[in-house]
This record gives C-alpha cells, sequence and structure tokens, in this order.
C-alpha cells in the first residue's frame, strides 16, 4: 500500500491529500481520489487542509446556533421555496428526496417519515438571486462572520481537490476551477436531535431519506456519532456504513459531476440513520452534528461532457445543460 493511501473505511479509500498539497506525490494523489470516485463516488482526505481550529471552532459556532430557542432561530427563517436555500429550517420542513417532483408525492412522503433535523445555510455574501438570511445582529455575534470565513476556507479546499480531479481525468489542471468562483456554494450546518433509536428503525421518523447530493462535489465534516451510510455499488439497495475517521473530510461527487464526466465519477446515494449497534439504556439515539458544504458550478454556466470522458465508441450520454437551471429544479423539490 503506497504512503499516501492509508486504507480503506468500509471500501472507501482513506488518501493523505498533504501529498498533493506539498507537491510529493499530485499524480498519485489524483489517481487514489479518482479511483474511490469511480468505485464508490466518495473519498476520505487526511491532511486535508482544512486547519483544525477553524473545524472545531465551527462545530462550536453550530451547537451555539442550535442551542438558541426556536423562536430565536427563527428571526432568520428559510424562505417557504426550496429555490432560496439560505437561514434556518425547523426539524420537518425539509424532505430530502431523489427524484421526486410531484407535488401530492411529496406531500404523501413528508407525512409518512419526516426529516428530524435542523439546518442553517448560507452563502456567498454578494449573491443578489440567493442573498443571506442571518440572525439580527443582537443575537449572537460573531456567528455570521465565522460562518463566512468558514465558507471561504472550505472554498480554498474545494478549489484543491477539483484540481486534482483534473489532474486524474487526464485534463487541464484548472479545466473544472475555472467553472467554481464559490459563488454558488453552500454552507449547511446541521443538527440532528436526540429521537427514539426505534421510530428509526421502524422508519416513522428519518434523520435524512436515502438521495444523491446534485451539485459537482460536497466536503463533508461530521462528528463522532456515526450514522451515515452509503448505497453498496455492487449491491444495490443495500447500505453501508461511512464511519467517522479521526481527522478525515469526507468528498463526494454529486450527480452534477457524475453527468460532466459522462458517468466516469460515481454519484452515489446515502443517507443518515441510527450509528450502526447504538446502544443506549433510554432507547434513544444521540444527537448528531455535521457541517456539508455543497460546492456547484457557477449558475450560469452552461457545460457539457468533459474532455477525455467520450470518444467514438463511447459517446457523450448528455446534451450540454445550463448549471442553474439543473440546480434549482432539483432545490425546489426539497420544500
Amino acid at each position: 500500500m503506497s504512503s499516501i493511501l492509508h486504507g480503506d473505511a468500509n471500501s472507501i479509500a482513506v488518501v493523505d491529500f498533504g501529498a498533493f498539497l506539498d507537491g510529493s506525490a499530485r499524480e498519485g494523489v489524483a489517481k487514489d481520489i479518482l479511483d474511490s470516485f469511480k468505485r464508490v463516488g466518495f473519498v476520505y482526505l487526511v491532511n486535508h487542509g482544512i486547519p483544525e481550529h477553524k473545524i472545531r471552532d465551527m462545530f462550536e459556532w453550530s451547537k451555539r446556533f442550535f442551542a438558541q430557542p426556536t423562536d430565536v432561530k427563527l428571526l432568520a427563517p428559510h424562505p417557504p421555496s426550496g429555490t432560496h436555500h439560505r437561514g434556518y429550517s425547523a426539524p420537518g420542513i425539509e424532505k430530502v428526496v431523489q427524484h421526486v417532483y410531484d407535488e401530492a408525492s411529496l406531500k404523501t412522503i413528508r407525512e409518512k417519515a419526516p426529516d428530524v433535523k435542523e439546518s442553517f445555510e448560507c452563502g456567498w455574501e454578494e449573491s443578489e438571486s440567493m442573498p443571506n438570511i442571518w440572525l439580527p445582529e443582537r443575537v449572537l455575534p460573531g456567528f455570521k462572520e465565522a460562518c463566512l470565513d468558514f465558507y471561504w476556507t472550505c472554498h480554498e479546499t474545494e478549489l484543491h481537490i477539483l484540481r486534482a480531479l483534473a489532474i486524474g481525468l487526464g485534463i487541464p489542471e484548472d479545466h473544472l476551477v475555472q467553472y467554481h468562483n464559490a459563488h454558488d456554494n453552500q454552507l449547511r450546518l446541521l443538527h440532528y436531535p436526540s429521537v427514539p433509536v426505534k421510530d428509526l428503525l421502524d422508519e416513522k421518523v428519518s434523520r435524512i431519506d436515502a438521495h444523491s447530493d446534485f451539485g459537482s462535489i460536497t466536503l463533508l465534516l461530521q462528528d463522532t456519532v456515526g450514522g451515515l451510510e452509503i448505497e453498496d455499488p455492487n449491491h444495490p439497495g443495500h447500505f453501508i456504513s461511512a464511519p467517522p475517521v479521526e481527522g478525515a473530510l469526507i468528498v463526494n461527487a454529486g450527480d452534477f459531476m457524475m453527468r460532466w464526466s459522462n458517468d466516469v465519477i460515481r454519484s452515489t446515494i446515502h443517507r443518515v440513520r441510527a450509528p450502526p449497534g447504538v446502544q443506549t439504556a433510554d432507547g434513544m439515539t444521540p444527537e448528531r452534528y455535521s457541517i456539508p458544504y455543497f460546492c456547484a458550478p457557477d449558475f450560469s454556466a452552461v457545460v457539457e461532457c468533459l474532455p477525455g470522458t467520450y470518444s467514438d465508441e463511447n459517446p457523450p450520454k448528455y446534451e450540454p445543460i445550463s448549471v442553474g437551471q439543473y440546480i434549482m429544479h432539483r432545490l425546489a423539490a426539497s420544500y
């Protein structure tokens, strides 16, 4: 096993990204990331470049935010429409679904098993199409500044990962980067309150149902509780745990990246359930916190399959598409 490939966690590669950042093994890291993306659509990166103190501080800010009374959190309310994905959503408001767009069907799914989670979203502060929605300045001072700082810190890591993917694909290093100016990314703080284990197992409630992300890549930081599962690519419908790995950043490909790569890269369905083997005295699951950073190409772009992913024998499977139209269509189904 190479020094940059640290093994795997339930078939997801654990890669030392530091060897890409310091230039000592750029091609090797790029290959290992792409290989894991081809196999399972996910990869763990250690030595990923996001400072540990910033991660720790952001989780603390997240806990402080979600500890506020509901009426205080609702001073930064998420709009009724899923296409303006900013602000606070209370438990049960959002329902993550997989390619369901019919209003009646969505209503039935939400009523059957609501998502018991709460979230706060923010993005590019200068956006006119999707402006941020913040708490009043007097409430939780410093929260806005911490979120925006972490947003741009994650963007720097996003760009390094996109460069690695491009190298792995054999295209110019900045080919993917040129479409990602962070104007349409989303930082999400997530809190999963404690719920009865039995209710999760009986599917009376859910944390997040099975779904795929729909941007280019997602960066995910999670606490030590666990519960993230990915669909086994070799056994559709069967899910395997993606356990927390100390110091690791989880990165997964979204549907847009799969389409963009002409299906070379896999976008894998995943979900959040009760942590595996959880045993608690009161029958309740521990609360869980995570911080995903959703990366999307600029909404104004129209893209076609990446060079090198198609040939005469394997022609492009997809027509050129507007990034904005695709992403907004998917967002609208969540609310």
